[in-house]
């Protein structure tokens, strides 16, 4: 919902009731050119106002500028005085020398009940007061002010605060939670990776021929044939391989 700066006043030219009068039409016509001379002189007085602001924010500008420049000009006459042939700079000098410090003063209280435009203050001012409802804060159990049950301007502001610390709560329960496991696996991190196959290892693979690389897939490590390799790396003997292929005994 957009906040409206000024109103012009009056809003409605003709819509007013007629008195009893013999020319009707007589009479609208003098209240509407009376309403329209009273929307000018509204208008006038927001031109006045916002040229104003205008003046003041040009000024304050303008003074920032000028202090920006004579700062600029400062600096520049310190670059040209410094001679690097001529002074001669440690490290040990530059270490000990005092760190810059800016004596820029910083804006505060943007947003105060001082800093309202003149014309949003007077709409404020206009405003009918909340009813007093802090009569009733005194007969509350829970300790709250009535009050704030039918407007409370703090209530984003105390809405962002609760956000913010329940964001940071959960930021340092995530960070313990991260140190138990840590704590609880300190091996974690010394797991060997599995050996990625690149392109390079397969085109040096096709390099001797097709029927090469499926002799080598066919057989295990060192050439052995694939049944003669367990699953530890270990080879077995030619004996157990004939006693597999032996058939079993008769059955009595």
């Amino acid at each position: 919902m957009p906040l409206v700066t000024r109103n012009i006043e009056p809003r409605h030219l003709c819509r007013q009731t007629l008195p009893s009068v013999r020319s009707e039409l007589e009479c609208m016509t003098n209240i509407t050119l009376a309403n329209v001379i009273r929307q000018l002189g509204s208008l006038s007085k927001f031109a006045e106002d916002i040229f104003g602001e205008l003046f003041t924010q040009a000024n304050t500008f303008a003074s920032r500028v000028s202090v920006l420049v004579e700062r600029v000009d400062r600096l520049q006459v310190k670059v040209t005085q410094l001679d690097p042939k001529e002074e001669e700079v440690s490290l040990q000098g530059i270490n000990t020398r005092k760190a810059f410090k800016s004596s820029t003063t910083q804006d505060q209280k943007l947003f105060d009940r001082d800093s309202l435009p003149v014309p949003v203050l007077e709409t404020y001012r206009t405003c009918n007061t909340p009813p007093p409802l802090n009569i009733l804060s005194p007969y509350r159990d829970d300790g709250k002010e009535a009050l704030k049950f039918y407007t409370d301007p703090s209530y984003f502001f105390d809405l962002w605060k609760e956000k913010m610390l329940q964001d940071t709560k959960d930021i340092m329960k995530e960070k313990r939670k991260h140190r138990k496991e840590k704590k609880e696996n300190p091996n974690r991190g010394n797991v060997n990776p599995r050996k990625i196959k690149t392109r390079k290892e397969e085109w040096e693979k096709l390099k001797m021929g097709q029927e090469f690389v499926e002799s080598k897939d066919k057989h295990g490590p060192a050439g052995y044939p694939s049944n003669m390799v367990y699953q530890n790396g270990s080879i077995g003997s030619n004996e157990s391989m004939d006693m597999n292929c032996y058939p079993p005994p008769p059955q009595n």
